[in-house]
Order: C-alpha cells, then structure tokens, then sequence
C-alpha cells in the first residue's frame, strides 16, 4: 500500500500529465516546483516508485505512470475532490479554505466511507473549483469540445458560463471573490481592450438585482474556464 508521500507525488505526476502538452513523462523539474520540495528528493521518491511498479521512470526523460500507479493517483484525487464539496456544502468552509483540510483528508483509504460520502453529497461531478470527480472506476468525464479560457472569448457574442479554473492557488480563488467569478457563474464579454487585453464582463445576475460590470485583467480571463450558454428566463444580458 503507497504511503501518504507516495500517493501525494503519484497525484502530483497525474495532474502535470493532464496540463502538458501531450507528452506522458513528467520531468523532475516540474514536480519539484509542484512539490515544492528539492529535486533530489523527488529523484528518490520516483526511484522508489519505480521499484514499486507504480511509473516508469527514466533519469534524464522523467516519469509516466503505469496502470497501478494511475489507480492510486485518481482514487486519491477522488477522495480529495468529495471531501471539499463536503467541507464546502455541509460545513461552510469557502472555497479557498479546503484545499490543506481536504489534503489530509483525501489519505483516508476506506472504501466504504467514500462510497457513502458520494451518495451522501448527491454524487457530484466537480468540485467546488469546477475540477472534474472522477467516478468510483476512475473515469473522468470527457471536457466539452467547447470549453475555452474565458481570455479567448469574443466580445458581444452569446453569454458564456464559468465551468472550471486553471489556478486553484489560495489568493487567486480570493480575487476571484472579489471579481464575483464562480464556477456557475452566467457572464458577457462587453469590450476588450487592445493594448493589454483586459475586458470589462457583465455578471448577468437576476432581472431584480440588476447586472454589474468588473474588469479581468488578460492573466486572470486565461485561467478562467468557460462554456456558452443561454440564460434562463428572467435574466438579462
């Protein structure tokens, strides 16, 4: 059975994986930026791996998990994933709180406790970021073919729905706060400008209430992860 350290750095080489840009192996330098930790001390965690049968593993190419190794990967992203829509919906965490609770959360193995956690939160499909919970076989849900960064939509067009983040860093959720940008959130490109790229958004909140305008900057419109969308009746654009 992997140890804590083990499935955290077996999580780790799967969500670099799924970000790069189509190539399997994960380099020693990129987990050790996402570990924060010394590159020789990843060195030995994916020597060790490796002996265990859970990567292939090659000194200058990097890592690439074996079947065995994606298993523990997933699982772990999946119990992580549940227990902060849990921390979230049931015990009012906010979204930018959960990550450390749920890190320590997620090494808990029992299989039936998961089970009966999924169906106690009414089986979720993502997170409270918009990050995809992988199913009790490990399948992820396929991403929409026309989900792109909230960056590369074109001002006056149809509304577009916020889906999922790119960043899910502690200060970044924070000023996301501040934006009033959510997964779930309904929204209209109005302008963007030119010399540096940021665009002024319309929130399209209910018809009451009325509709406010904020300002994303190009860097935060790029981590930002939407889909189109029609709003329901009673909204406005």
């Amino acid at each position: 059975m992997p140890t804590f350290t083990e499935e955290n750095y077996l999580k780790a080489i799967h969500k670099l994986a799924e970000r790069g840009d189509g190539k399997p192996d994960v380099s020693t330098t990129a987990l050790a930026a996402a570990l924060r930790t010394r590159a020789a001390s990843v060195s030995d965690m994916l020597r060790r791996l490796a002996d265990k049968g859970h990567i292939h593993y090659e000194k200058y190419r990097g890592a690439r998990l074996t079947e065995s190794g994606r298993a523990v990967a997933v699982q772990t992203i999946r119990r992580h994933r549940l227990w902060e829509v849990f921390l979230v919906e049931k015990l009012g965490f906010s979204w930018d709180e959960v990550h450390e609770v749920a890190e320590e959360m997620e090494h808990l193995r029992s299989e039936v406790l998961i089970e009966r956690l999924d169906a106690f939160l009414g089986h979720p499909t993502r997170d409270p970021h918009g990050d995809p919970i992988p199913s009790a076989e490990g399948q992820f849900n396929p991403r929409p073919a026309d989900q792109c960064a909230l960056s590369d939509v074109a001002p006056g067009i149809a509304p577009v729905r916020v889906v999922a983040l790119v960043d899910t860093h502690v200060r970044f959720l924070q000023h996301l706060d501040l934006l009033g940008l959510r997964p779930g959130t309904t929204l209209t490109v109005v302008e963007r400008y030119e010399y540096d790229g940021t665009a002024r958004i319309r929130l399209c909140n209910d018809a009451e209430s009325g509709n406010s305008e904020v300002m994303v900057s190009r860097e935060t419109a790029q981590k930002v992860l939407v889909l189109p969308t029609t709003l329901p009746a009673g909204l406005t654009d």
